[in-house]
């Protein structure tokens, strides 16, 4: 009888898990329709290309896309760089892909890309965008011939409450395939917001590597070298100021800056305010770049 109610219980679950993900992922479609070829419209990888100029690796956030640094790109090639934003592992595809998805995808390509520019620039710099950031980190704890280095709302803390829900996500992922999440908008500006192609959700498995990505960086950050500028909104509404000041006073590079803004949540390389960060951000390897 018990084994028999246990039975009906598990039937149960996945029978609820298979109809909310179902739901999920149609609603998803018809906000980001897939491509031929398996990529959100919109959010591919793209390249302004200045063949022998200055480069640039523009790193995305979680659950994102590089059209959150569409901006930033742009102002950077007008200011002589070439920039290269790629679509990472997992990311502007369909939910299934984004549930696959590992830490070590995330930071090998993203080491990748950093190498391809090596080859063919003499000066390549890095910026990370949120979980980005945390990938620009590991990257510059490697390279201590990177000259600069870039982060925007760079995610190197995690709500206790999220760092939980990573750390037993092989528990409840069976039967919760997506979550959707609790803390409040992340671009604040109503224009960007509706143009966004991020998910909205979380995986398991994603959550799972986004912790991880975040504990290197963490451990990374005393090994960073680099000339480094974090830029951070005091209303950002995943990395607290006490959270950032934090990571920040673990950089080990000896020139850095901490540069507030406000009025933006967390994707800043959109939301209100952005003009100051593409700017500042600009400005900070172009005195790198181009006064040698």
């Amino acid at each position: 009888m018990l084994f028999g109610a246990f039975l009906l219980a598990a039937g149960l679950g996945l029978w609820w898990r298979s109809r909310y993900l179902r739901a999920v992922v149609q609603t998803d479609l018809r906000r980001r329709p897939i491509g031929a070829d398996g990529v959100i419209t919109g959010a591919e990888g793209f390249v302004y290309a200045r063949p022998g100029a200055p480069a640039v690796l523009l790193l995305h956030g979680a659950g994102d896309t590089p059209q959150t640094l569409r901006y930033l790109a742009a102002a950077l090639h007008e200011h002589g760089f070439h920039v290269s934003a790629p679509l990472l592992p997992g990311h502007g595809r369909r939910i299934a892909d984004f549930a696959r998805v590992r830490a070590n995808d995330l930071i090998g390509a993203a080491k990748e890309n950093y190498r391809e520019l090596q080859r063919a620039h003499s000066w390549v710099g890095v910026i990370g965008l949120s979980m980005g950031g945390a990938l620009a980190v590991q990257i510059a704890a490697e390279h201590p011939e990177l000259p600069a280095l870039g982060l925007a709302a760079p995610y190197l803390a995690m709500p206790a409450g999220i760092e939980r829900a990573a750390r037993f996500a092989r528990l409840w992922g069976p039967l919760v395939p997506v979550l959707r999440s609790a803390n409040g908008l992340s671009v604040l500006d109503p224009i960007e917001r509706e143009r966004s192609l991020a998910y909205g959700v979380f995986t398991p498995g994603a959550l799972r590597a986004l912790q991880v990505t975040l504990r290197r960086a963490i451990e990374a950050l005393p090994r960073v070298t680099a000339p480094t500028l974090m830029i951070q909104s005091r209303e950002d509404n995943r990395i607290s100021v006490a959270d950032a000041e934090r990571a920040f006073g673990r950089l080990g590079s000896r020139e850095k800056r901490l540069q507030w803004i406000t009025g933006a949540a967390h994707v800043i390389t959109v939301d209100y305010g952005r003009e100051i960060v593409i700017s500042s951000l600009v400005s900070w390897m172009g005195a790198r770049a181009f006064s040698r």
